[in-house]
């Protein structure tokens, strides 16, 4: 071989084997291009080194992978990649059965792909979608385009008459209309925008239907659930569905369900009803709610006491806390049936008026006399307004003191006594406005009215003791001592004004005040108020 042959054949090895560079450039490139638009940039290998180029291959060509190359690829976490596989191979099914195999193109972002999956729906395509198909002489799929649109206006206009709604003038498939009685006949209940939309449009047939249907697929389910097997009338229209709508809300039947129910032999509803109606009371009670009368009542008819007696202890309790009775340990019966009458603003008789001065409970202050004495007050004084009698008004003024309200007790004394004829009626009435007085701290007016009954009726003690409880609110108690004496004098009973004495101070709030009126006492007679002693070892207990 001559010297230029060699360098002829050398030259063309050279480009042989740079051709052969190129070429596997040329495929890497690819291989990377072709990894982008898979999904698989994660996928470190070279495209010689794998099965993943001919997979690329595979999918571009729009052929269907293997279940070894599925696993393939799942096996090296390209889910991606297998998504879009999948993608690709419903994209190729669709246009075999929508006759658009001529259309090369295989990758899921392709517009013709969108276009066959809404056929697939029966969806409609919108007029670009359509022109689209025709620009890409995709005819056939065009005309079962047209096929299903056909098919879904003959059964738009079978439904319109079905559920009376011809009278709307909007036939196109685009109407709303269509997809609402869609979910009518597909037995859907239909939603609030949906029925405001077809009374807006004056449908009101329609809406009769779409709820008439929805009552019987309730009451049909109503019926199964409660196994009312042999009862014929399936009708929402029928008084059972009412009856069984009303269970499940576990609401109570009334007397004229139980007798359709006992007239039909479903007794066995009757019970399941007043078992449930029974646990949404306890519920009740037990969430902190009060039972009404009807309800107790209830109870009481269908012999549930075991409710009645829970109700019970639980308000009890309640009005215990309100009435701060709380640490006190009562019987249920009779304070419960007390409190319950207070609540009610009912007077209590004299029996449990009794229990509660036995069990110290209308001590002054207490929540339970407050109570107590401000439903005595109200009575006494409509009392008045209603018979005139004004020996009620005294009577009314005492309780409204005793309540701890004597702004009531000075506006309903506040009267002309010069229309009053009856001097004892002048002197109690001004000896409890008095009184009143004297509980706002008002002695000045106090001292005026204690004089004045002294004047309407001089033999009666109520105005001395008056008297003498002023005094002893100036510190003055040797001039309290004078009138007690005095309310002695009178007829007062010598037990009742010791009592008084230590009612005064034993409600005094000055410490210092209480201090000196129980060294008066005891000066005065320590066997006899013995008793002050205990308020001066207070006095000195708080003084350490």
């Amino acid at each position: 071989m001559g010297e230029s042959q060699l360098e002829e054949t050398l030259e063309a090895i050279k480009q042989e084997q740079k051709h052969k560079v190129q070429e596997f450039r040329n495929l890497e490139f690819e291989f990377s291009k072709l990894k982008s638009k898979y999904k698989a940039t994660s996928y470190n290998g070279s495209w010689q080194s794998s099965h993943l180029y001919f997979i690329f291959l595979k999918l571009e060509s729009g052929n269907f992978l293997t279940d070894s190359e599925i696993k393939w690829l799942r096996a090296n976490g390209l889910y991606e990649t297998n998504k879009i596989a999948q993608e690709v191979k419903l994209f190729s099914q669709l246009k075999s059965k929508y006759k658009a195999t001529q259309y090369q193109d295989s990758y899921p972002d392709s517009p013709l792909y969108q276009i066959l999956k809404k056929l697939e729906l029966t969806e409609s395509l919108s007029n670009s979608e359509y022109n689209w198909l025709i620009n890409n002489e995709l005819f056939e799929t065009a005309e079962i385009f047209q096929q299903q649109e056909s098919v879904k206006e003959a059964d738009f206009a079978q439904l319109r008459d079905k559920y009376q709604a011809n009278r709307h003038s909007d036939l196109s498939l685009s109407s709303p209309l269509y997809p609402i009685l869609q979910n009518i006949d597909a037995n859907k209940n239909l939603r609030e925008l949906e029925i405001k939309w077809l009374e807006q449009q004056g449908l009101s047939e329609t809406i009769s239907i779409a709820q008439e249907l929805k009552e019987t697929r309730e009451f049909t389910t109503l019926r199964a659930k409660y196994k009312i097997i042999h009862y014929e009338d399936s009708s929402p229209k029928s008084h059972l569905y009412k009856i069984l709508k009303r269970l499940e809300l576990s609401n109570q039947l009334g007397e004229q369900d139980i007798n359709f129910l006992k007239k039909r032999k479903l007794t066995e509803i009757i019970e399941i009803a007043n078992e449930k109606y029974a646990s949404t009371l306890k519920y009740k009670i037990d969430s902190g709610e009060l039972l009404n009368e009807s309800e107790i009542e209830w109870l009481k008819n269908n012999r549930r006491e075991d409710i009645i007696v829970i109700a019970q202890q639980k308000h009890f309790a309640i009005l215990k806390r309100k009435y701060r009775l709380i640490y006190l340990s009562l019987a249920l019966e009779p304070f419960y049936a007390i409190m319950v009458k207070l609540e009610k603003k009912e007077r209590l008789d004299p029996k449990l008026v009794l229990q509660l001065m036995e069990e110290e409970l209308l001590s002054p202050g207490g929540k339970i006399a407050l109570a107590y004495y401000r439903l005595e007050a109200e009575f006494y004084e409509q009392e008045f307004h209603r018979t005139g009698n004004k020996w009620d008004i005294p009577t009314a003024s005492s309780y409204w003191r005793k309540a701890d309200e004597p702004e009531h007790a000075l506006k309903l004394t506040n009267l002309d006594l010069n229309q009053i004829k009856e001097n004892k009626l002048k002197s109690a009435i001004s000896v409890t406005r008095g009184a009143a007085f004297r509980d706002m701290d008002n002695l000045a007016d106090a001292e005026i009215c204690a004089k004045k009954a002294m004047e309407y009726q001089p033999e009666s003690y109520q105005s001395c003791t008056l008297m003498a409880a002023i005094a002893h609110d100036r510190s003055n108690y040797p001039k309290a001592s004078y009138w007690f004496n005095e309310a002695i004098k009178r007829g007062a009973k010598p037990e009742d004004i010791d009592d008084e004495r230590k009612r005064l101070v034993r409600s005094t709030k000055d410490e210092n005040k209480r201090h000196e009126a129980a060294e008066y006492l005891l000066k005065k007679d320590s066997q006899r108020y013995a008793w002050a002693k205990s308020y001066l070892k207070k006095s000195s207990d708080n003084g350490k």
